[in-house]
């Protein structure tokens, strides 16, 4: 199973092609994918129209949504966080640090296309859905 984070899913429902994008588009129907309950609303709120909206609240529906937030994972997010400004690497979104240290604990890999969870890839061992399978 894998993570998709909403940088990868805004370019795959915008059409945009990226790696991550066509890395969704190749494992849909194929492997096990996650949506994180923060991604999910990330996403969903972005809809300029109720028809996409409700096309792609569909699609992400029928995917394994996850809780990502709960007191143990807040803690170690922001465990992560500081030991990260302890190596001179500010995280400028604390859902990144969610959503990264949630697939760090669960041992998932994250499949996205945003820069600032390089550090957790770097110095925590976040592991990279476009490098693995």
């Amino acid at each position: 199973m894998i993570v998709v984070d909403s940088s990868v899913w805004i370019d795959y429902f915008t059409g945009k092609s990226t790696p991550g994008a066509e890395k969704l588009d190749s494992l849909l129907g194929e492997e096990p994918i996650a949506i994180g309950d923060l991604v999910l609303t990330e996403v969903l709120q972005g809809f300029r129209t109720d028809k996409d909206f409700r096309k792609a609240k569909e699609l992400l529906m029928s995917l394994d949504i996850v809780n990502m937030l709960d007191t143990t994972i807040a803690l170690k997010s922001a465990a992560n966080s500081r030991a990260l400004r302890k190596k001179g690497v500010t995280v400028r979104k604390t859902i990144d640090s969610i959503i990264a240290t949630y697939c760090i604990e669960h041992k998932l890999p994250l499949l996205h296309s945003d820069k600032d969870f390089q550090p957790f890839h770097k110095h925590l061992k976040l592991k990279d859905a476009l490098q693995s399978s």
